[in-house]
């Protein structure tokens, strides 16, 4: 059954998206993305000599620095940085630049999610980092597109939800697929398991409570739309940092 949705959109159609790369001239690496009326600024800094407290100094470090829109950082903000640094660490090739610290400073544009959620922000975020790292030219093993998908209750999986429907949300993931298998593994080359890469999943949080067969929905409305996600990203990186931005509806 179709769920009338308020901005029109059908259950499995996001929010268009615009991704500018090379917006800050004092960074090593900048991109925006925008979906809908959430958007976010990433900034790239460094490589630089030298790694945090606790980091193994034989492999790159990466800090991830989140500022909200307004007011000060609080425990959701952690959670984005501990996330948001979790994904990165795993795309990027820490052996190539070993003690050192490349920083990644998110600062919130504007937020579309509600307040208690903030279930857009994530995504967003880590989809401007690698927009921004690829900017940057930081050596990366491939990149990543993230999706949010939520559940209602009425029991129907959402798409990329706006801030007025996350209020009637009793649960959401936020996913991360890798971009390409053409990117990462050779000649349709599969990992030690079996599974392509395509079908994998680097990054999967989950809040509220859903039943197995919700989560696999979900994840397999967000594959899609990351799939979708991935060609606009592929595309988007072939032009030339400060040019007019990338578009798709």
């Amino acid at each position: 059954m179709e769920v009338d949705r308020a901005d029109g959109r059908t259950l499995n159609q996001r929010r268009p998206v615009v991704c500018t790369r090379g917006v800050l001239h004092r960074a090593h690496g900048s991109a925006s993305w925008a979906q809908g009326d959430t958007k976010v600024i990433a900034a790239v800094y460094g490589p630089k000599a030298g790694t945090k407290k606790n980091e193994n100094p034989e492999k790159a470090c990466i800090e991830v620095i989140w500022k909200p829109k307004t007011g000060q950082s609080g425990k959701p903000e952690r959670e984005y940085e501990m996330v948001l640094k979790k994904t990165l660490q795993s795309i990027c090739l820490l052996n190539v630049h070993p003690n050192t610290t490349t920083t990644i400073v998110i600062q919130v544009v504007n937020d579309d999610g509600a307040v208690s959620f903030q279930s857009n922000l994530l995504p967003c975020a880590i989809n401007a980092a690698c927009s921004a790292l690829v900017d940057a030219g930081i050596p990366l093993k491939h990149l990543a597109v993230a999706i949010c998908c939520c559940m209602a209750e009425s029991g129907h999986v959402i798409l990329d939800p706006s801030k007025l429907e996350e209020q009637n949300m009793k649960a959401f993931v936020y996913l991360v697929f890798p971009n390409s298998i053409i990117s990462v593994l050779p000649d349709g080359s599969k990992r030690p398991g079996g599974e392509a890469m395509e079908h994998g999943i680097i990054t999967s949080v989950t809040h509220g409570v859903m039943a197995v067969d919700d989560y696999f929905s979900c994840v397999k409305l967000g594959r899609a739309a990351a799939a979708e996600l991935s060609d606009f990203v592929r595309n988007s990186l072939k032009l030339k940092a400060g040019n007019d931005p990338s578009k798709v509806g």
